[in-house]
C-alpha cells in the first residue's frame, strides 16, 4: 500500500460575500485600511492580507448568499488596533477580552462587523 504525504496547509485566497461591492470595498480599504491589490467591476475586489488574497464578491447565486466564516486577523497591540479602528467608525460587538493563557503568552481577542454584516474579529498574542 502505497503512501501520500499530500496535504493541504497553506491558504492562498478567502472568499467573503459582499452585497453592495463599491460599499464593502471602501469598508476595507478605508476603515481597515488594507491594500487594495485590484478591482474586477462590477463583481470582485481583491485585497492583500500579508500575501494571502481576500476576495469580495456579489454572490453568484442564492445559495452562496450568507454570511462567511470568521476571519482573525493578527495584531500586535490589540487595544491600539481597536482604538484606531474605532476611530474610523467601525462598531465593535465584543470589546478586547482575554480568552486563554497559553503559556508563554496570553491570547486576547475583540470582534466587529464589516459593512456587509460579515462578523471579523481581531487576535494578539500577549507576551507574558
Amino acid at each position: 500500500m502505497a503512501t501520500d504525504d499530500f496535504g493541504l496547509s497553506q491558504i492562498g485566497q478567502i472568499a467573503v460575500n459582499a452585497h453592495d461591492l463599491d460599499r464593502a470595498t471602501a469598508f476595507y480599504r478605508d476603515k481597515l485600511g488594507m491594500k487594495l491589490l485590484f478591482a474586477v467591476p462590477p463583481r470582485m475586489s481583491f485585497f492583500d492580507c500579508d500575501g494571502i488574497r481576500l476576495m469580495l464578491s456579489l454572490p453568484d447565486k442564492p445559495e452562496f448568499d450568507h454570511a462567511s466564516s470568521i476571519i482573525y486577523f493578527n495584531v500586535d497591540d490589540l487595544q491600539h488596533a481597536v482604538a484606531t479602528l474605532k476611530e474610523r467608525g467601525v462598531q465593535f460587538e465584543e470589546e478586547p477580552e482575554f480568552v486563554a493563557d497559553m503559556g508563554s503568552y496570553d491570547l486576547w481577542m475583540a470582534s466587529f462587523r464589516d459593512s456587509e454584516n460579515n462578523l471579523l474579529a481581531l487576535q494578539s498574542n500577549v507576551p507574558k
